[in-house]
């Protein structure tokens, strides 16, 4: 596990707490669009945050430091904080160096999320969650997609864990709704706590999430992206239109 001053590991630990507190047992709500999707922009996702809120959610997650930052002058929920960037030669771009943490931790972040699967990256995983720790004092969430990429990330310093990986890597199951198999396996595991996420699409999925132990449960584009939520419904009235058709 990454070394830390006690002093340090107090005030980590004390956030990482007072996340949990705000958000076991409820919604969180990932307000997320890139730069190809219709509604990407900083003041559209802000304002999606305020929905969230106003529906119920208890936090928010959200991608990039200006989005990051509209988010946190919008709303007073706590904010997983994450900063997607591709580089080249390696799988990995939650998040993927130092440099992309210091920048959603002066956006305003309150937990910092990045990816921490077992695939190569540029920064060792190790040095990076002490470095994040050191230089923000915020708790680092580690998105993985197995069990195993979840105790490697927990013995690197990870104060918790999400699920957000699984069917996005080689060893994890590609499927079309969540892995709740994981989550259950997580709970049973580890010591910290547990995030479900990833192709959580009904309320009913993100009970069972909570009923498997998750703390809380991550659903974006269920929510949040309404191109994909149109596919849904387009492709479920075609095959019924195209059974009427043939009756």
């Amino acid at each position: 596990m990454s070394a830390m001053e006690p002093a340090q590991r107090s005030w980590v630990a004390a956030r990482t707490a007072d996340f949990v507190a705000k958000v076991r047992g409820g919604l969180i709500v990932s307000c997320q669009a890139l730069a190809h999707e219709p509604l990407h922009g900083a003041a559209i996702m802000a304002r999606m945050a305020i929905a969230a809120r106003e529906g119920g959610a208890v936090g928010i997650r959200a991608n990039s430091p200006a989005d990051v930052a509209a988010i946190r002058q919008a709303v007073e929920l706590p904010l997983i904080g994450l900063y997607k960037e591709e580089l080249p030669g390696y799988p990995v771009y939650i998040t993927p160096t130092l440099r992309h943490a210091l920048a959603i931790a002066q956006a305003g972040a309150d937990l910092i999320a990045l990816d921490a699967t077992l695939r190569p990256r540029p920064e060792a995983l190790d040095g990076l969650i002490a470095a994040i720790h050191a230089q923000t004092g915020l708790p680092v969430l580690a998105d993985i997609a197995t069990v195993d990429d979840a105790l490697v990330a927990i013995e690197a310093g990870a104060d918790m864990v999400s699920t957000t990986m699984s069917g996005y890597t080689e060893g994890s199951p590609a499927q079309p709704g969540p892995d709740l198999a994981l989550v259950a396996a997580l709970v049973g595991r580890v010591q910290v706590p547990v995030l479900a996420e990833g192709r959580y699409h009904t309320p009913e999925q993100a009970a069972a999430a909570l009923e498997a132990g998750a703390t809380a449960v991550v659903v974006g584009g269920a929510i949040t992206r309404p191109q994909e939520i149109t596919r849904r419904f387009v492709a479920r009235i075609r095959q019924a239109a195209s059974s009427v058709a043939g009756s």
